[in-house]
């Protein structure tokens, strides 16, 4: 990814609603939620929620797919994943298997101690 891509898809998620929303977008993976759903699920205002999906939409962070006369909306796990890969991709001295945790891991407690297997 591209330094502008990332600051692109950031700056998308850098923002309450926006980031709300491609989060909840995330729990609904792999089928997606319609639009009015998800407004509704988020108590956004339609044409909000349409403004906000647009920049995410632009960053590349979610897809539109038309169903019948439903739009229903998908995150775009895949750029989470470049984008994810590309912040930490010098990580450990350019061996990131050794510090990035797998994305089904729980977060550790801020008390826990780490442990290196």
């Amino acid at each position: 990814m591209e330094s502008d891509e990332i600051i692109e898809a950031l700056s998308a998620l850098a923002q309450t609603t926006r980031l709300a929303v491609f989060r909840r977008l995330v729990t609904a993976e792999p089928e997606g939620l319609p639009a009015g759903d998800l407004a509704r699920e988020l108590a956004v205002p339609p044409n909000t929620l349409s403004s906000h999906l647009a920049v995410l939409a632009r960053a590349g962070l979610v897809v539109a797919d038309r169903r019948g006369r439903f739009v229903v909306y998908r995150a775009a796990v895949a750029r989470l994943t470049d984008l994810t890969a590309a912040l930490t991709a010098d990580c450990c001295g350019g061996r990131p298997g050794l510090c990035i945790p797998t994305p089904v891991a729980p977060a550790r407690a801020a008390n826990e101690p780490e442990v290196y297997g």
